[in-house]
């Protein structure tokens, strides 16, 4: 019999930020990463953000860049080391409803996958928090020294994840009608539309509407938002403002 499972992205899904941002932060405290970068690249596009302004995805593309171009050269035990630290300070914040369906697919014996666009050795530590089956992330390619290269292998995009998803399917012979995916971006998209239960966590307004042109993921599609201590159901024709 195929096993039924759960595909769940991190950022904005289960985690309540990017772990990225965190690790970002956590390397400026760490002096990995000079604060002034912070307040002369970055602090203009965030704060923008913050007051609503801005665009969130602007804001997580530059912070991106510098991330990378900061950690080329860095030792990757250094930056492992700063990891752990980021999962015990933050890995518990993560979403109510996220948590729950975590834990309610584990006790149904379901296969729990975590598929994210964040580090490779920060999803690792995220998986291995919540004893998930198995995780893909963004790999941060490394050279004969152990350090970073500059270079990446990329998962935050929908074609990028799509693949990850065919090998996981194949090497657990996932039933696909019967399983369940998570996202929140468009990036998740075809996750969510290969699942027989597609389920969009706070989605932003661009998957919205991709789910609501697809007529087939329409219909199927779950909406949860969650906000303070409520978490609200809906469905995808719901009005946007």
């Amino acid at each position: 019999m195929k096993n039924q499972a759960a595909f769940f992205d991190i950022d904005g899904t289960i985690f309540r930020n990017s772990l990225m941002i965190e690790h970002f932060k956590k390397l400026i405290a760490f002096e990995v990463i000079d604060p002034v970068i912070w307040h002369t690249k970055v602090k203009k596009v965030y704060l923008e953000w913050e007051k609503r302004y801005g665009d969130f995805e602007e804001y997580l593309e530059l912070l991106a860049k510098i991330y990378l171009e900061e950690l080329k050269g860095v030792k990757r035990d250094y930056i492992e080391y700063i990891a752990d630290h980021v999962i015990k300070s933050n890995g518990d914040m993560i979403y109510k409803y996220s948590r729950n369906q975590i834990k309610w697919h584990k006790e149904q014996g379901h296969k729990v996958f975590f598929i994210s666009g964040s580090p490779d050795f920060l999803v690792s530590r995220m998986a291995d928090k919540y004893e998930v089956t198995e995780y893909r992330g963004t790999l941060y390619k490394v050279d004969g020294d152990n350090k970073f290269t500059g270079e990446i292998v990329k998962m935050w995009d929908s074609k990028s994840k799509q693949k990850e998803l065919n090998d996981i399917i194949e090497k657990y012979d996932v039933d696909l009608k019967r399983s369940y995916a998570y996202g929140d971006t468009t990036g998740d998209f075809s996750m969510l539309k290969m699942m027989g239960n597609p389920i969009a966590i706070n989605p932003n307004k661009e998957l919205l509407l991709a789910i609501r042109a697809d007529d087939d993921l329409k219909e199927r599609a779950t909406i949860i938002v969650e906000r303070k201590n409520v978490i609200y159901k809906l469905k995808a024709d719901m009005e946007i403002l």
